[in-house]
């Protein structure tokens, strides 16, 4: 009986392992250009001479090429194997970020960031799929943004003096080294199509309806308000006398912060309520978006910066929560990130053609800000209802 017990406490522990590795790889491979684009643009900006609007439809191409991945695969979501999906996806973004450190035209660059967009929504893809089929989902996310963000504290520092000793080329090298590794520990995701069936039967064949709805507006206002910066926040800290290399720094205690942060969401979530969680995360990440283009200190945007990427990294999984507690297909999973993206897209657009009217980069922090906050209004009856519903079952 002994025996019996240790051999399945090995099992358990074991496939474990296995899909922290396999979700955490997959997650980190998902989100490398949303962090990490920013380098690139200053890079090509540097050495094209590219402008700010035109980096702006750059770093959109591949939002919104991510976003239709995702809205692409969320009707065919019950059907799709995720470990096949993460390979295909890997192949992709391969192909794209090494061949972009082989041009200096914009078109073909344009064409590679299309190329990226669509492998990372695919990989995202996987992602809220194999979660989807755990029987915590909002757990299983929060712990692959643990692994996530523990890897980009490195990529964080590495990337940017990489950029220093062999440019922007350098990088999309690395970056293209970087989706082989992770692809290959994705294929540790869990393989088939099936979905934990309790959770399937309370939700089978649900309407998006209008609490989805409400999930899809406030990712859109919570990405559009916090994201919108984004691409530009190397160049926002460089206009304050903040090196790319010191602001890797910065970036790489941001995301172990907010690795500790998503860990200890990951311990508690099943306890937690929805309502205020997700108030407070939101309402911060807005207040922090707001202090990231007006400080004039290198300490006080290091703070805001770093309270920034806690905070956001919080927003995410309890946003992308809801969705699973509402629809278990993970269809409105899906869908709820391809929101995420398309409105990242015409964030980065608007912040880009701001900037160039504006010659800088002030009003877009405050702005973005309160398009942020906004989500807690958008959201609030849904997390409301939930809560109610948990109390009394």
């Amino acid at each position: 009986m002994n025996k019996a017990h240790q051999r399945t406490d090995s099992d358990r522990q074991r496939a474990f392992l296995r899909t922290l590795i396999g979700i955490g790889a997959a997650t980190a491979a998902a989100h490398i250009g949303n962090n990490f684009t920013t380098y690139l643009v200053g890079g090509l900006i540097e050495k094209f001479g590219f402008s700010k609007f035109a980096m702006g439809a750059w770093n959109m191409a591949e939002t919104l090429s991510y976003a239709a991945a995702m809205f692409l695969i969320a009707p065919r979501a019950r059907t799709m194997d995720a470990r096949l999906l993460a390979l295909f996806a890997s192949l992709i973004v391969i192909c794209a970020q090494a061949g972009s450190a082989l041009t200096s035209s914009y078109p073909l660059l344009l064409l590679g960031r299309i190329g990226t967009g669509m492998g990372f929504g695919l990989m995202n893809s996987a992602v809220n799929l194999a979660a989807g089929r755990t029987d915590q989902p909002a757990r299983w996310i929060s712990l692959g943004i643990s692994v996530q963000t523990m890897l980009y504290a490195l990529v964080a520092i590495g990337l940017p003096k990489l950029g220093e000793s062999h440019g922007v080329g350098g990088m999309f090298l690395a970056l293209a080294g970087l989706a082989l590794a992770l692809g290959l520990l994705a294929l540790l995701l869990p393989g088939g199509t099936g979905l934990i069936e309790d959770r399937a039967a309370a939700t089978a064949h649900r309407r998006i309806g209008r609490e989805g709805q409400l999930i899809l507006v406030a990712m859109a206002l919570f990405s559009f308000g916090s994201l919108a910066i984004w691409p530009f926040i190397e160049q926002t800290a460089k206009a304050i006398a903040i090196p790319a290399t010191q602001f890797g720094v910065y970036q790489s205690l941001a995301v172990l912060a907010s690795a500790l942060g998503n860990a200890a969401l990951a311990a508690g979530i099943a306890r937690l309520p929805r309502t205020w969680p997700l108030t407070a995360a939101l309402g911060a990440c807005g207040a922090c978006c707001m202090l990231l283009t007006t400080v004039g200190s290198q300490a006080a945007f290091a703070a805001a910066f770093i309270a920034f990427m806690v905070t956001w990294f919080l927003t995410y999984p309890l946003l992308l929560g809801l969705t699973y507690a509402y629809d278990a297909s993970g269809r409105l999973a899906v869908m709820t990130t391809g929101t995420w993206l398309l409105s990242t897209s015409f964030g980065s657009l608007a912040a880009g053609a701001m900037a160039q009217a504006l010659d800088g980069y002030t009003l877009i922090g405050p702005i973005g800000g309160f398009i942020c906050i906004l989500a807690i209004v958008a959201v609030w009856p849904v997390v409301r209802r939930l809560d109610r519903q948990e109390r009394t079952a």
